[in-house]
């Protein structure tokens, strides 16, 4: 239990912390075209990204993928850029169906898992169960990220008993915001 609680905890604080800023951009951006009426998809899609993560984590700490960090580093602002980038484009209409955008999360979870493969592998010792810790630090992980949803689905609840429109707007002000801040992480970590 204690190993769970130790493991939990950092997949909690992976997101839960101002050090995790595009993390939690990106998981807002992910989620503020939707309201609490699709709650079920939200989880869906969220789930997807964890499993993405959770599937990279355990292969490169197993050392059976790695990708240079600096690529990684670079890929992870540029699934925030395309998430916010196909807000503004399809607002106002769904164009792609949901098994996309869940293979869309899937997909970059992939991606943000190998961001955090390096911390994981250091702090697994080999005397712990690597499936268990792993286990514990995503299921923190989803935790959190529900939590974050919650909060973004409760903003635009809230905004919307205020103005009929303000959804719409939430996502346009939301996803620009988020667009500029991952163009400019973008610029910052371009590998070469």
């Amino acid at each position: 239990m204690k190993d769970f609680i130790f493991y939990f905890k950092i997949g909690w604080f992976h997101i839960m912390s101002l050090a995790a800023t595009d993390h939690l951009f990106f998981i807002a951006v992910l989620a503020i075209i939707y309201s609490f009426a699709d709650w079920k998809k939200v989880l869906i899609l969220i789930t997807a990204f964890t499993i993405g993560h959770a599937i990279t984590l355990f292969l490169s700490v197993l050392e059976l993928i790695s990708l240079d960090i600096d690529w990684v580093e670079f890929l992870i602002p540029c699934t925030i850029l395309v998430t916010a980038i196909m807000n503004l484009l399809f607002q106002k209409q769904q164009v792609t169906s949901h098994a996309i955008q869940y293979g869309i999360a899937l997909g970059f979870g992939l991606i943000h898992g190998l961001g955090y493969a390096n911390y994981i592998r250091m702090i697994l010792s080999a005397d712990q169960q690597l499936i268990w810790g792993l286990f514990s630090f995503n299921l923190g992980l989803e935790a959190g990220q529900i939590v974050v949803v919650c909060l973004v689905l409760l903003t635009v609840w809230v905004s919307s008993r205020i103005h009929a429109k303000a959804h719409m707007r939430w996502v346009s002000m939301v996803s620009a915001f988020v667009l500029f801040f991952a163009l400019k992480l973008a610029i910052e970590r371009f590998p070469f």
